[in-house]
């Protein structure tokens, strides 16, 4: 953890940075990416676009440990943002610039971006999220990836879907970006699929709540290209099944549904899904009414998948998560074989 240095009797004391200490420093740091991306002439930038953490960070650093210091007591009850919560999980050390190239609503309260990204440098692993930083915004977002690896790799570009909240960054998407918008990424997490080609086969259990659904429709794209290599080319990892259970409250906030029955029927019995509503009062339309399920995910729907070359990952409000990761260790799925992504 890293420390404070404090003055007092002529000795210098060490403490922990506090909350406050940390926010400012994030802060500042924000300010310093914003401003080296999109206030530095472009002659000044590397040809890819790519920004490493600048030394003078470190300056302005400098400068929020003498303000906290002086104002170390005070406190706040505000709940840590996107990156004090992730201030432990893995970050790329580049920043990259992408613009705005798409916005789609995917539902009444969602909105999908596609941004396109020229920084050949910029990777991610399918099930990853982005620090989304924004000029003029002080808080960085944080926003799981909802397209594969593959697209990028294919034409430049990847997609999020931003819930409309209060938050500053959904905020900044719902109400003022615009096509042709720039922003800056850096990539993170540790939740994330990327088998290799010598990898031995596994089948993977998809459990979603709400937009938790993001990380792993990026995960089920991914397998969807898995297969497409594997049957066009013969090699590569050879993917077991991939079955989606996926909750929300009705069937107009089931994100990406089509793309999924879509997935389903290009892939019949190597990718399943199973959709569940617990607050649906409209009629199911007939083309999703075989899919669908009222009521929440059971130990009953998920037992007829467990076996020893299965992996789970499970994402969404953290009292399902709790709830699901419960049930499947009592129905004997050992801790190495379920992965989950907490955002509430």
């Amino acid at each position: 953890m890293p420390l404070l240095c404090r003055r007092g009797s002529g000795v210098a004391s060490l403490r922990p940075f506090g909350p406050r200490e940390r926010r400012v420093l994030i802060r500042l740091e924000n300010a310093m990416v914003c401003a080296a991306v999109f206030a530095i002439p472009p002659l000044l930038r590397s040809t890819a676009g790519v920004l490493p953490i600048c030394s003078s960070i470190l300056h302005l650093k400098h400068a929020a440990l003498c303000y906290c210091t002086v104002n170390g007591n005070m406190k706040s009850k505000r709940k840590p943002d996107h990156l004090e919560r992730t201030a432990h999980d893995f970050r790329q050390e580049i920043i990259s610039k992408a613009k705005v190239c798409g916005i789609t609503s995917e539902s009444e309260t969602v909105k999908r971006l596609r941004l396109a990204v020229t920084d050949k440098e910029f990777t991610f692993k399918a099930g990853q999220w982005v620090d989304f930083f924004i000029p003029g915004v002080a808080v960085v977002g944080g926003f799981s990836i909802c397209s594969s690896p593959g697209l990028l790799q294919q034409e430049g570009v990847l997609e999020l879907a931003v819930k409309q909240t209060t938050h500053p960054p959904a905020h900044w998407v719902h109400t003022q970006c615009t096509l042709g918008s720039e922003v800056a990424l850096r990539v993170g997490g540790n939740f994330f699929f990327d088998p290799q080609p010598a990898d031995a086969p596994a089948n993977l259990v998809l459990v979603a709540g709400g937009v938790g659904i993001n990380p792993l429709f990026s995960i089920l794209l991914h397998v969807a290209d898995l297969q497409r290599t594997r049957e066009n080319k013969g090699s590569g990892y050879k993917m077991g099944t991939a079955n989606l259970f996926y909750c929300a409250k009705n069937t107009h906030e089931l994100l990406f549904r089509k793309h999924i029955l879509g997935l389903t029927n290009t892939f019949p019995g190597r990718i399943t899904c199973s959709f569940h509503v617990t607050k649906q009062s409209s009629p199911i339309c007939e083309n999703l009414q075989p899919y669908i399920k009222e009521g929440r995910i059971s130990a009953d729907d998920l037992e007829k998948h467990i076996s020893t070359d299965t992996l789970w990952y499970i994402c969404g409000p953290p009292a399902m998560i709790e709830s699901i990761s419960k049930v499947l260790a009592n129905l004997g799925v050992t801790q190495d074989k379920i992965f989950f992504e907490k955002w509430w």
